[in-house]
């Protein structure tokens, strides 16, 4: 096992991939009207939001990789009906950390008082997330988002964070767990829709696999 960490080499293709499939999704759900969230969970909030030597908000290693992926995606003729893609990148991808007193995103343990606080704000913004005319897309998470964040249209779920608890992947893995909604809020009942893409590193991709198999011996079901 890895000390640290996943390596640069790993963490990349995993954004690539995460981003890659996001955008697949999109065109496959095209005029459905079923807006489609991809979930990436990060090991340290550094990663995805830093500060400057004045204390202003850059980009971390993940955002900038994730913004680079995306440009180069945006570029392929078959994304080109995607009219989102033509927003302002910042507009499509955000993170949802807690904050200190001083306003600065922190590394959190997933069960504090500032946790709690941004857990409603996501919770607030459950609808707006699920509108097709809101650009924002794909999330960045610190914590595991609790049981009470079950948002139905997350179809892509990307672990950059090194993750040894069986219950929080678990946990993870869930939030993409529900049948989408359409615009008018009604579930769809779809086989080729519902399916869920975890773009996870070796360790948690073995989880994944088994946690299938045993969805798929409990329901008597195969998800192919």
């Amino acid at each position: 096992e890895e000390v640290g960490g996943p390596r640069d080499d790993v963490w990349r293709v995993q954004i690539k991939h995460t981003v890659k499939k996001h955008l697949e999704k999109e065109l496959q759900l095209r005029g459905r009207g079923i807006k489609v969230l991809s979930l990436f969970f990060i090991d340290r909030v550094a990663n995805y939001r830093a500060y400057d030597a004045a204390g202003q908000q850059t980009l971390g290693p993940f955002a900038e990789a994730f913004e680079a992926e995306l440009a180069a995606y945006a570029k392929e003729e078959r994304f080109q009906g995607l009219p989102w893609l033509r927003e302002p990148v910042g507009n499509l991808h955000n993170g949802y950390f807690a904050q200190d007193t001083k306003k600065v995103l922190k590394d959190t343990r997933g069960d504090t008082q500032a946790d709690d606080y941004i857990y409603n704000l996501i919770m607030k913004d459950k609808e707006r997330l699920l509108s097709i005319d809101e650009p924002l897309r794909f999330l960045f998470s610190h914590s595991a988002l609790r049981e009470g964040w079950d948002n139905p249209n997350v179809f892509q779920i990307c672990t950059l964070n090194e993750t040894r608890s069986a219950f929080k992947k678990r946990q993870e893995i869930g939030r993409g767990l529900r049948l989408p909604v359409d615009q008018n809020g009604q579930r769809v009942f779809d086989e080729s829709v519902n399916r869920l893409f975890v773009m996870a590193n070796e360790s948690y991709e073995d989880f994944a696999k088994a946690l299938q198999k045993e969805y798929e011996d409990d329901c008597g079901v195969s998800f192919g």
